[in-house]
């Protein structure tokens, strides 16, 4: 093979694998992870994993990833390290319309 077909395929593999790491489906989604997934996060251990799973069980999970700050041990710092690599889910669906109810004749 030439080195321009090497720098063709070098370079569709580059891009096929940056916009496969920089998807949402690559998040760690905050209302469902379990701890090991958890704490693949940046200075998130054990303890804190298990505070965040504790509050998303008694607050009904997190509307929005800034909530996380409510976490005992999640400051402002640690937020800034993982706020591009958490989702609450979904984030980008528009909230439905409640549908009118139809009159009875």
């Amino acid at each position: 093979m030439n080195k321009g077909r090497w720098v063709f395929i070098l370079l569709i593999a580059f891009f096929t694998l940056s916009s496969y790491v920089l998807t949402d489906t690559n998040k760690i989604n905050i209302n469902t992870a379990t701890v090991e997934e958890l704490v693949s996060l940046p200075g998130i251990g054990n303890k804190i994993a298990n505070r965040i799973i504790e509050y998303r069980e008694k607050n009904d999970n997190f509307k929005t990833i800034e909530e996380i700050m409510n976490v005992k041990g999640i400051g402002k710092k640690k937020f800034k390290k993982i706020k591009q690599l958490i989702t609450v889910g979904d984030e980008t669906t528009p909230a439905r319309a409640t549908p009118s109810p139809t009159p009875t004749k």
